[in-house]
């Protein structure tokens, strides 16, 4: 890329970014209480990304070959397993990630 198209994408990443930080501020004032589907929303969209990020770390997973799915599934019990014993979530993701390369790299290699 140019110089000029670097100083383009990255004045529409920032626009982006105080586009969607500012923008619910404007759309939903104080004066007005916030519709009851957006609670809705803010309470179900955590869960369902993070079920959506599992499927699709999980989408190229052969349980047929070899090492059939084992370093993913000894990740993912790292994970939740750390996360019921601590009950944090960065420890959970660090922890489970960290497994997980030890696994593939080390262990399944």
């Amino acid at each position: 890329m140019t110089l000029a198209q670097q100083i383009i994408t990255v004045g529409m990443c920032v626009l982006a970014t105080l586009l969607t930080r500012f923008l619910p501020f404007a759309v939903f004032n104080a004066r007005k209480p916030t519709p009851q589907y957006i609670h809705c929303l803010g309470e179900l969209l955590p869960g369902a990304i993070f079920a959506m990020l599992v499927i699709y770390c999980l989408k190229n997973v052969s349980l047929i070959a070899a090492p059939h799915g084992i370093p993913e599934l000894l990740a993912i019990a790292a994970v939740v397993g750390l996360h019921l014993w601590k009950k944090n979530t960065l420890l959970s993701i660090f922890g489970g990630t960290a497994i997980y390369m030890i696994l593939v790299q080390a262990i399944f290699a």
